[in-house]
């Protein structure tokens, strides 16, 4: 028959039951530790995601002022367009006057 030790084991493990309270110092301070870098982490993210953002917003400006400054460049190419054939007329018209 068994024993009721065996059945029954003991509510703390033998080699916790003459631990003190200052065992748990190093326990302590490595989840302060961790607390610490996790705390510092979150910080990182937050300040990463404060970044992305403001870079999202800076790439959105720069990309109106290309689309605006393409719009001009293609205007500026059509009044040039429009002025050369105006020339190549004038000169057609001159040498058709022969002068």
């Amino acid at each position: 028959m068994l024993s009721i030790d065996v059945l029954d084991p003991p509510l703390e493990e033998p080699w916790i039951e003459n631990r003190s309270v200052m065992d748990t110092g190093p326990e302590i301070d490595q989840f302060e530790l961790l607390e610490e870098k996790i705390n510092g982490l979150i910080d990182r993210v937050t300040a990463l995601r404060k970044e992305k953002e403001e870079l999202a917003e800076k790439a959105h400006i720069q990309e109106e002022k290309i689309s605006d400054l393409t719009a001009r460049m293609e205007r500026w190419k059509e009044k040039r367009d429009r002025a050369r054939q105006k020339i190549i007329a004038l000169l057609e018209k001159i040498e058709q006057a022969g002068i």
